[in-house]
């Protein structure tokens, strides 16, 4: 599986992340039970359909290898897109954080990802 997997946060999730020294996710991570997850490959189209229009983005890169058996390789909600997506069941340790990066959005409030992301 993947080294790297990724998560998009609110800025004021990811400051009161960086003060508890971990990531519980936002309100519809702690509906859903688990913090949702992608890799490099659906992070693009996970973005386009949940956080469209939202300023004040970070992109949070975690190493899977570092999150034990909390990760689990999942289908999406519903069935609603093809592939399994990492899924955490627990907090997300700043421990295992390999970057974080603030987004730009656009005008048509799409976000500018960093280089490497496909």
């Amino acid at each position: 599986m993947e080294r790297s997997i990724y998560t998009l946060v609110r800025g004021e999730d990811w400051r009161a992340a960086e003060r508890a020294g971990e990531y519980r996710g936002s309100a519809d991570d702690r509906r859903d039970g688990f913090l949702h997850f992608s890799t490099a490959a659906q992070l693009r189209a996970s973005a386009a359909k949940h956080r469209r229009g939202e300023p004040d983005l970070v992109l949070v890169e975690a190493d899977a290898g570092r999150l034990g058996a909390a990760l689990r390789w999942e289908p999406a909600s519903g069935g609603s897109r093809p592939g399994l997506f990492p899924h955490l069941h627990g907090p997300l340790p700043l421990s295992a954080v390999l970057s974080f990066t603030r987004l730009p959005m656009r005008e048509d409030g799409t976000h500018d990802f960093p280089e490497g992301i496909p």
